[in-house]
Order: C-alpha cells, then sequence, then structure tokens
C-alpha cells in the first residue's frame, strides 16, 4: 500500500494548481468565443445578435460548407443600425473591427440571390482581446522561468492545434458533401446509361431479326 502524501506536498501542489485555476475562469470571462453550424434555407436570411462593449475589439470569420456555388453573402450592423461590414457571395472570409458604442451588433447571413439551393454555415465569432496565459507577463521585467516558458509555448501550440482542428474539419465537412454530390450525380448517370443499353440493345434485337424474317405472300383463291 502507498503512504499517505505529506500535507506539506499537498499543500504545495495546492499553491501551485489554484493560480492557473483561478486565472483560467478571469480568461473566461474576458474572452468570449462562439462557434456555430447552422441551415440557410433558399431565399431566407439568418441574424445573430450579440451585446458587445465599448472598444471591445471581435472577430468575426465564416464559411459556406455545402451548399450551391458554396457562397453567402454577410453584413455587420452596430447598434444604430450602420453597416460596418458588407460582403456578398463570398465562400469564406473574416473580419476585425474595434467598437466605437456600446450596444447590440447585429451579425447577418443572407441566402435571398439563392431561389432553390440551401447552404450551410460555419461562423466563429471571438469576443475581447485575449489575456495573457501568465499573470503580469506584460510588465515584467526579469525572464520567465523554465516551466512559465513551457507553459506559455504549450499555450500557443495549444491555440495552433485548435485552429488547424477546426479549418480541417471545415475542410472535411466540404469535400465529404462534395463527394456525396458527385457521386449522386455518377449513379443517376449510370441509371441513365443502363436504361439506354436496354432500350439500344432490345432495338438491335428487332430490328436484326426483321431482316431475317420471311414475309410469305398471301395465297388468293382463284376463281372458277
Amino acid at each position: 500500500m502507498r503512504s499517505p502524501a505529506p500535507a506539506g506536498t499537498l499543500g504545495l501542489w495546492r499553491r501551485r494548481l489554484l493560480p492557473p485555476l483561478l486565472l483560467l475562469l478571469v480568461r473566461a470571462e474576458v474572452l468570449r468565443c462562439t462557434q456555430l453550424t447552422f441551415e440557410l434555407p433558399d431565399s431566407a436570411k439568418q441574424c445573430f445578435h450579440e451585446e458587445v462593449d465599448q472598444g471591445v475589439k471581435f472577430t468575426l470569420g465564416y464559411q459556406v460548407i455545402s451548399g450551391g456555388h458554396y457562397d453567402v453573402d454577410c453584413f455587420i450592423e452596430d447598434p444604430h443600425g450602420k453597416t460596418i461590414y458588407k460582403e456578398t457571395k463570398k465562400q469564406y472570409d473574416s473580419f476585425f473591427h474595434q467598437t466605437d458604442i456600446k450596444g447590440i451588433y447585429k451579425f447577418c447571413f443572407s441566402n435571398e440571390f439563392s431561389t432553390f439551393s440551401h447552404k450551410i454555415v460555419f461562423f466563429d465569432l471571438l469576443i475581447g482581446d485575449e489575456p495573457p496565459i501568465l499573470p503580469e507577463m506584460g510588465n515584467r521585467v526579469t525572464a520567465l522561468t523554465q516551466m512559465e516558458s513551457a507553459c506559455v509555448t504549450i499555450h500557443e501550440a495549444l491555440k495552433t492545434v485548435i485552429d488547424s482542428q477546426t479549418h480541417y474539419r471545415l475542410r472535411e465537412a466540404q469535400d465529404r458533401n462534395r463527394a456525396d454530390d458527385l457521386n449522386e450525380r455518377v449513379s443517376y448517370w449510370s441509371v441513365g446509361e443502363t436504361v439506354i443499353l436496354f432500350v439500344v440493345s432490345i432495338s438491335q434485337v428487332v430490328l436484326l431479326k426483321s431482316f431475317f424474317t420471311e414475309k410469305r405472300p398471301t395465297s388468293r383463291g382463284v376463281s372458277s
């Protein structure tokens, strides 16, 4: 059986783990991130609303996963109804902005130009600045310790991994939809070719049979 850990060791671990946990809670309050995938019907428009304080930075990134030519209209309005961003028929894009006034901002996606194809759209909304992973890291005069440098490196690597995973998930979903669409078209084309092949084969058999069929003259009785 293992002997219980000394009280001093437990206290040391508490002192090491408590600040990072508190820092994660603070980071969750400062930084807000929203990721959503939704279906946008044809000839429709869908808007999302978010309240943002004055002087806060936000970044919007979006991409059309499937539907039509993989394009969509997007525009953003401030609380006064002024359009601060507008793009038409874009497959993907990103927009960065720092707010001038506090209020509810509107993020809209429109598919009104399409009359028969619906779209599946993914967007990522990041609000606020990301605080440093270590407290007072920007105001420190001394160099970081080896453990602190390792934490910062791991944090940056994890951010890169998360961005890469999101990018590859979107590409995988887009390519899968294209493959399914291509497979459906190939299936329909194969069925059409099969029907045409049967029709042509039967027609050739009937035509060849008519060439070798002997036509006997009709016998008529001779009147006496």
